[in-house]
């Protein structure tokens, strides 16, 4: 059958970088990705776990290079793109998925350190390595943001108020640069996970996601990583032209439910 579409839905051969990419949904991001042949500068601060994912995807025939770098030094970050520039060429997607939570009550010791830290990772590290990237994601009219947020940026949980308030802060980014951006032909959006199966989640025993999920989530269970990565996916297609300044809630339809 002859195509009857305009618009490519093929990121082959484009340049992404995706932070975080060592475990959990940056992990199954890269696999994602590679398989649709782009060559991939992955970024975490682990490095036999990120060492494991770049053998994993060139072993099946893609392209990746490993970075370990702490994103919270604001001084490495255009060091690090400059780098992945140089090796890989320019870039043309960004996935900033790279995040920490850190619980802290408001009256708690640590709730200072708390703060800072997870700033500094969640949300700090996401408008650097965008500043890092402007130039290159303008070059063409076709580039690509993807900023990782949370249902945590669109309600709260007692006890995280850093991370609601880093996340929050997310979406709030995403809108902003999606408006100045925009005109540059950048196109800026956020995923919102819900309960995903990820390190981050781990250490919640498994009866307690599971009442949660039955009485939370409409789909009634946790999200996979690699559902949340084809959604991800999708907002750095070439296809995805006319999508800018939007959240995607990828949560089984927690938030839709009143109750």
């Amino acid at each position: 059958m002859a195509k009857l579409s305009t618009l490519s839905r093929s990121i082959d051969g484009r340049v992404a970088i995706i932070t975080g990419a060592a475990s959990g949904m940056g992990r199954a991001t890269a696999f994602v990705f590679a398989d649709e042949g782009a060559h991939l500068a992955l970024v975490d601060r682990t490095a036999d776990a990120l060492n494991a994912v770049v053998e994993e995807i060139r072993a099946a025939g893609g392209t990746a290079n490993g970075y370990v770098a702490d994103l919270a030094d604001g001084a490495a970050i255009p060091a690090l793109v400059e780098k992945i520039r140089g090796d890989l060429g320019p870039i043309d997607i960004l996935i900033n998925n790279a995040g920490i939570s850190v619980g802290a009550p408001i009256d708690h010791d640590f709730w200072e350190k708390a703060w800072e830290l997870t700033f500094a990772v969640n949300l700090t590290a996401q408008a650097r390595l965008i500043r890092a990237c402007v130039d290159d994601l303008a070059r063409n009219g076709e580039g690509r943001i993807v900023n990782i947020a949370s249902t945590e940026g669109l309600g709260a949980t007692a006890g995280g108020s850093p991370y609601t308030a880093a996340k929050h802060g997310v979406i709030g980014l995403t809108r902003s640069m999606a408006v100045e951006l925009g005109p540059r032909g950048i196109n800026v959006n956020a995923i919102c996970p819900g309960p995903i199966k990820t390190g981050m989640t781990a250490p919640i025993p498994d009866e307690a996601k599971t009442k949660f999920a039955r009485r939370r989530v409409a789909l009634k269970r946790y999200g996979e990583p690699e559902e949340v990565a084809h959604a991800t996916l999708s907002l750095a297609l070439p296809a995805s032209s006319f999508i800018n300044g939007a959240f995607l809630v990828v949560d089984g339809g927690l938030m839709v439910r009143n109750a």
